[in-house]
């Protein structure tokens, strides 16, 4: 039996880099194997220094997506400056674990991406893990008809659809500041929304 992954996830740091350290200093002293940052790291394409490096610093894998203040290019930037992997649009096996996600720039720029787009970047992405015995999905919106929306932000059908289809273990959402901490099931899906508000789980 492979040993469990343990995984510390945030969201919506929007270039906090005090967060990024205290964040750092948790992941070494909880034994964290893998981060995930699950988008707007950076505040409209600002500031986006000392975000990933106390991570690399502390020996931690990571994996990003875009929010909706950074470009999917400004992402492929810091994937490969850091040599981390970034989940949008695409796939990545821990273990026993698939990782697979899509953020919410859209790929011509740091805002919304069409519904129709955000499912096809999960469905690429999931189609590459399908026989790890668990799976991850990890994006900024949370989905349609969550407990985000009591704040007013009606969330994505897309990532509704892809609950439903793919069935993930766990997914991991940010985007709405007020719903960091909130957490739920649809389905047999355990969704940890993490905007600003870290969580750590194991799987």
């Amino acid at each position: 039996m492979e040993r469990k992954t343990k995984v510390l996830a945030i969201g919506d740091i929007h270039g906090d880099t005090g967060l990024v350290k205290r964040l750092a200093k948790k992941a070494e002293r909880e034994h964290i194997d893998l981060v995930i940052l699950a988008g707007d790291i950076t505040l409209g394409e600002k500031s986006p220094k000392n975000i990933i490096g106390p991570f690399i610093k502390a020996k931690k894998q990571v994996l990003i997506i875009p929010g909706n203040h950074e470009s999917v290019s400004t992402i492929d930037f810091l994937a490969k400056t850091y040599n981390i992997k970034n989940l949008h649009g695409s796939s990545f096996i821990k273990g026993d674990v698939g990782f697979f996600g899509a953020g919410l720039a859209s790929e011509i720029g740091p805002y919304e991406a069409p519904e129709s787009e955000l499912f096809r970047l999960l469905e690429n992405g999931e189609k590459d893990i399908q026989r790890t015995e668990k799976r991850v999905m990890v994006t900024h919106m949370h989905p349609f008809g969550s407990k985000a929306e009591i704040f007013g932000f009606k969330g994505s059908k897309a990532i509704r659809k892809a609950i439903r289809k793919f069935k993930p273990d766990i997914l991991i959402n940010a985007h709405i500041h007020e719903s960091g901490g909130i957490e739920e099931k649809i389905g047999k899906t355990q969704i940890f929304n993490v905007s600003k508000k870290e969580k750590i789980f194991e799987i």
